[in-house]
């Protein structure tokens, strides 16, 4: 296990180091116990473009809360198929009609915490279970609730939280994105710069922020997986020995030599 202290010299270190630098590091210090969550929105496919090229066989978690726009899930399967991904669908335990008939029609309206613990944050919860490590490619300028996060974390379960992307701006995303010719959401063009459940999700206006369109008509900005499941663990943990697999390529997968894609 990694102290506290461990966690911050990661954290002054990776504040100059490349995404693919901390995508590496995660991966060798703490495969196989380690997997990755994605939303395959367009401002995805960055980190999943590093991983199709360091860690091809790094399980890529997706939560498929069954509320999903059909653009999502269509981007999905070409994105996992076009990269070569190793996809991990996650399921919610109570299928849409069997949340309808627990709880009543329209529980995002009523209760849209409730519906996101349902829905997204228990199932993260079962998906993390055995693991020592998660990456997420969540960033500081996407929102308020972002702001403050850390390269590095740990999360109240004791598994460490990797945010390769976590100072990279929307400018540097575009500018990935370009430089290696990769697709876009299919709803972007349509306005949804954030997108998350049907009908919970709406396009922006004006100069509203990406995320103003999650939620839409709710005080609300975070589904949890990013809130409830931050760093809450205060108590040092002794430190692990030796940081991982090291050598060319690995056992998630032969690094491809570097060039354009």
């Amino acid at each position: 296990m990694l102290t506290n202290l461990d966690l911050d010299e990661l954290n002054t270190t990776f504040e100059g180091e490349t995404p693919e630098g901390i995508l590496e590091w995660a991966v060798e210090t703490f495969w196989p116990d380690i997997a990755m969550s994605s939303s395959f929105q367009t401002q995805s496919l960055p980190l999943l473009h590093m991983v199709s090229r360091i860690a091809p066989r790094l399980p890529i978690i997706f939560l498929d809360t069954g509320f999903h726009f059909p653009e999502t899930l269509a981007f999905r399967d070409r994105v996992t198929r076009e990269l070569g991904l190793n996809l991990r669908i996650v399921r919610p335990s109570l299928s849409p009609a069997e949340l309808a008939r627990r709880y009543g029609e329209g529980l995002y309206r009523r209760d849209p915490d409730l519906c996101c613990y349902v829905n997204k944050v228990e199932p993260m919860q079962r998906a993390l279970e055995g693991l020592r490590a998660w990456i997420s490619g969540i960033r500081r300028d996407q929102s308020p609730t972002r702001a403050s996060i850390r390269i590095v974390e740990r999360t109240a379960q004791g598994i460490i939280r990797v945010h390769p992307m976590a100072t990279w701006t929307q400018q540097d995303i575009a500018q990935y994105i370009h430089d290696h010719s990769l697709p876009e959401h299919p709803l972007l063009a349509q306005g949804y710069l954030s997108i998350g459940c049907a009908p919970c999700t709406r396009p922006i206006y004006g100069g509203e922020p990406a995320r103003a369109g999650r939620w839409d008509g709710q005080a609300k900005l975070e589904c949890g997986l990013h809130t409830l499941l931050r760093e809450s663990v205060e108590a040092q943990a002794p430190t692990e020995g030796g940081v991982g697999i090291k050598g060319e390529g690995g056992p998630w997968g032969q690094r491809p030599t570097h060039g354009s894609s």
